[in-house]
């Protein structure tokens, strides 16, 4: 009877509800599975710079540490999303609250501006376009604009990792690489150049690795 009830008159707002609250856990999972990948080759890495900068190859360091910031402040991005996502999932409980007294769900201001900002993170912005879609249907989002839709957070990722890249490279290598000012540019003495081949190697793929993550 209630698929029948769903097919002639659509889902209730308690339908639309939790299947939009489903959405959001799965997306949370993402969200934390991404984190976690993240997590793991961000330590890797700064490891590697660490040892980069003992060999004071300090050109390969400072492009990996770059990478490196990137990566930080697109988990930090995601933990926040992570917080709104929940923060949409509570609205959504609210509303249900209320459409059992109304009849119906109301507008909300919050949960546009918590949806806008989601939208504008690659790794679940599909997926908050549609919801916004659905939600616009049945009457809790207003129109979106092109500007939200077409809104880009790369250039600004770009720019938050240049102007922090000498900070983090010189945290990470106590001192000898990024604001000490003098910075040892000596090639590695003879006995070091047999791990040269592999420590360029492993520069490589942790900087292919962390730039895939935020391709």
């Amino acid at each position: 009877m209630e698929s029948i009830n769903r097919f002639i008159w659509g889902p209730t707002p308690e339908q639309r509800v939790r299947e939009w609250q489903s959405k959001l856990r799965a997306e949370t999972r993402k969200l934390d599975r991404e984190m976690h990948q993240l997590d793991v080759r961000s330590k890797d890495a700064k490891k590697t710079v660490k040892q980069l900068a003992t060999k004071g190859d300090v050109k390969s360091a400072k492009i990996l540490a770059r990478e490196v910031v990137r990566v930080d402040k697109q988990k930090d991005r995601m933990s926040v999303s992570k917080a709104r996502l929940g923060s949409i999932s509570y609205q959504l409980q609210q509303q249900l609250a209320m459409a059992k007294v109304t009849g119906a769900l109301q507008k909300s201001t919050e949960i546009m501006k918590l949806s806008n900002s989601l939208i504008r993170l690659p790794q679940i912005s599909q997926t908050m376009r549609e919801m916004s879609m659905e939600m616009m249907k049945a009457g809790i989002l207003e129109e979106m604009t092109e500007d939200v839709l077409e809104m880009d957070d790369d250039e600004e990722l770009e720019e938050e990792a240049d102007a922090e890249v000498d900070n983090v490279l010189y945290a990470l290598t106590d001192g000898k690489l990024g604001q000490a000012g003098a910075v040892s540019s000596e090639l590695p003495a003879a006995e070091d150049k047999l791990d040269e081949a592999e420590e360029q190697r492993n520069f490589e793929r942790y900087r292919q690795e962390l730039a895939s993550v935020l391709s």
